[in-house]
């Protein structure tokens, strides 16, 4: 899900679940490698909804939640964060960082 200032509250904040948030650009490299991680653990992790935020495109929010390098994850509890963290990494290890919240 592509998220934006029109629809981030809506769907991140105000939601009661835990909500992975993926800040990436088309230009990194990086942010390229991990699209199909993130996708995969999106599938195979139940009561869990990710979305993405194109930096180049939402600058706001991610000045808002301090991304200062991409790819940059946050994850949300009931609209709260709770976790977040930066770079390349395998699909066991970003399972285990959003499981543990669930």
């Amino acid at each position: 899900m592509d998220l934006s200032k029109e629809n981030f509250d809506q769907t991140v904040t105000e939601s009661d679940g835990v909500v992975l948030v993926d800040f990436w650009a088309p230009w990194c490299g990086p942010c390229k490698m991990m699209a199909p991680v993130v996708d995969e653990v999106d599938g195979e992790v139940e009561k869990l909804t990710v979305g993405k935020v194109n930096v180049d495109d939402n600058q706001e929010l991610a000045m808002q939640y301090n991304v200062l390098s991409i790819p940059t994850f946050v994850i949300f509890k009931g609209g709260q964060v709770v976790d977040q963290f930066s770079g390349s990494m395998g699909k066991e290890a970003l399972k285990e960082r959003v499981t543990k919240h669930l």
